[in-house]
């Protein structure tokens, strides 16, 4: 769904404004946030490969129906909110299977080698997507746009069934609320894992949110510029996001991890901050390379540490309480910003937010068992 955001974008600025964007992206969101927790249970418990499939299959329905109601020109902002939702409860279930399967396909020594892989494609979509979401949306109109999201699911499904992971033997069914419990005494007891989780808690809501919810409105007001700009940016932070997993990939760092991973989310606070405030779109763009190689490269780290560092039978409730953690203030974010979205330009806002985010990133830098985790 990501490298075809711009358009979604673009369709609900169409039908109701910024303001209720923020609306579909918090249902999207709360949806998220439902299902995250139980389908990281469920990883630990069952096949993670089949949560996958499952997830995949579900969403090709949601975006499927999204397409079929474009088509017919029945779309309109109750059906793309429910729709979201739907889609969230999707995206739940898949984020823990696919952080926890690949300790299960490739062995321990290989993982960083295995995460930049798997950020270049995942982040090459942001390459291509956008891309080639602008030129159909142009072309041939939103409705194929997301037809081709929704058969995408299918090829995903169907490759993944292809996949032979190695089996994780579960501990005893106690209850998938014991369960989920027991991952949280974990993630408690670990300040890298607690704070972390916490703390982008909030960075999200200030950072994330207002970009989500204004960025199209920055692009059409202060750029003058429309939805292939939009689609531009992605592409940037994308071609960004490939940069930074390629040079993780190559440079693979043992220690000091949780230090470099903080820095590199500082630097794409700053880096956002200056992006809303550029008197120049190409300027914009510039830092948008620079934020993603940040979230590429950064983004890496953390995944190699949880699944180098936390325990095979508990990864994906951990991975799901990081999701869960981390987003959980995300609908809340996306209501507020689309309520504020008219009353100050877009890109002070979005500076705000990454200025404050950068600041409170600067005083987890300075905490000794920041320092220590390798």
């Amino acid at each position: 769904m990501e490298p075809l955001r711009a358009v979604l974008f673009d369709v609900v600025f169409t039908i109701a404004g910024s303001g209720k964007l923020g609306l579909v992206l918090s249902v999207q969101g709360a949806g998220l946030l439902t299902t995250l927790l139980i389908g990281g249970a469920l990883a630990d418990r069952y096949e993670r490969r089949r949560m996958m499939v499952v997830s995949d299959v579900w969403r090709f329905a949601a975006v499927g129906a999204l397409a079929g109601l474009d088509a017919s020109g029945h779309l309109g902002l109750t059906s793309l909110v429910v729709l979201a939702g739907i889609m969230g409860l999707g995206d739940g279930l898949f984020y823990p299977a696919v952080g926890g399967i690949i300790p299960l396909v490739v062995d321990a020594g290989h993982l960083p080698s295995a995460n930049s892989l798997m950020g270049v494609a995942r982040w090459g979509g942001f390459v291509v997507g956008p891309s080639l979401a602008g030129f159909l949306y142009h072309g041939a109109g939103s409705a194929w746009v997301f037809g081709i999201d929704a058969v995408s699911f299918l090829l995903s499904a169907a490759l993944m069934l292809l996949v032979q992971p190695r089996a994780v033997e579960p501990a005893p069914s106690a209850g998938t609320v014991n369960e989920i419990r027991e991952g949280a005494r974990y993630v408690a007891r670990i300040p890298w894992l607690w704070v972390t989780i916490s703390l982008f808690a909030v960075i999200l809501m200030l950072q994330l949110a207002p970009q989500q919810v204004l960025l199209p409105k920055l692009v059409k007001e202060h750029f003058d510029r429309g939805v292939g700009a939009f689609g531009l940016l992605s592409a940037m932070v994308g071609v960004g996001t490939v940069c930074g997993t390629l040079l993780f990939g190559h440079l693979q760092p043992r220690r000091r991890r949780g230090v470099i991973s903080y820095w590199l989310w500082f630097v794409n606070s700053l880096a956002i901050a200056g992006m809303a405030l550029a008197p120049w779109f190409a300027l914009a763009c510039i830092l948008a390379l620079v934020r993603g190689a940040c979230i590429g490269f950064g983004i890496a780290v953390w995944e190699t540490m949880l699944q180098e560092l936390v325990p095979s039978n508990l990864l994906g409730r951990v991975i799901s309480l990081d999701f869960f953690g981390s987003w959980g203030l995300m609908p809340i974010g996306l209501a507020i910003w689309a309520g504020l979205a008219g009353l100050a330009p877009p890109g002070p806002m979005i500076a705000a937010g990454a200025l404050f985010s950068a600041g409170m990133i600067a005083v987890v830098l300075t905490r000794p068992w920041l320092r220590a985790v390798d």
